[in-house]
C-alpha cells in the first residue's frame, strides 16, 4: 500500500509517542506500508517541523535525521501537471498533488474535511487510526 502522509500526522507523531500518528510512523518504519513524497512536500515537512516550540523536544539535527529517514524509505513522486489550485488551502494541494502523481491509495491526514473531492480522482482520504485498521486486515 502506496500512502501520503500530510504534515499534521508527522507533528503528531513526534509530538506524542502514545497516538495512532506515531504507530503509523513506527510500522512505516518496520516496512509495514510505503510512503510517496514529492521535493515540494518534502520542503513543506521541512519548514513546519523546523518551526521554533512546534517540537521542543528535537533538536534540529534530529528533525534533518528524521526526514532523512522518510527519504530513505520512500518512493519519489515527480509531478509533471499541477492540479493548484484544486483545494482551498495550498498546502494541501501539495500533499494531493503528491498522492496524484505517485499513484497513491490514500492521503493519512486529521484534516479529512480539507481533502474532500479528491475521492473523486480516485484518492482515498483516511485517519491515522482508520490507516492502522486498514494494515490490520489480511
Amino acid at each position: 500500500m502506496l500512502v501520503v502522509l500530510d504534515t499534521n500526522v508527522l507533528v503528531s507523531g513526534l509530538r506524542s509517542a502514545l497516538g495512532a500518528s506515531n504507530a503509523i510512523l513506527r510500522q512505516l518504519a518496520a516496512g509495514d506500508y510505503s510512503i510517496a513524497v514529492s521535493t515540494a512536500l518534502l520542503l513543506e515537512y521541512e519548514d513546519v517541523l523546523s518551526r521554533p516550540g512546534l517540537l521542543g523536544t528535537y533538536s534540529p539535527s534530529q528533525i534533518t535525521a528524521f526526514l532523512d529517514s522518510i527519504c530513505a524509505v520512500a518512493s519519489e513522486a515527480f509531478i509533471y501537471f499541477k492540479w493548484r489550485p484544486f483545494l482551498p488551502d495550498p498546502k494541501d494541494d501539495l500533499v494531493f498533488e503528491c498522492a496524484l502523481a505517485a499513484g497513491a491509495t490514500c492521503i493519512v491526514t486529521h484534516n479529512v474535511d480539507d481533502f474532500r473531492g479528491t475521492e473523486a480522482l480516485g484518492i482515498s482520504i483516511v485517519t491515522p487510526r482508520q490507516l492502522l485498521t486498514i494494515l490490520k486486515q489480511p
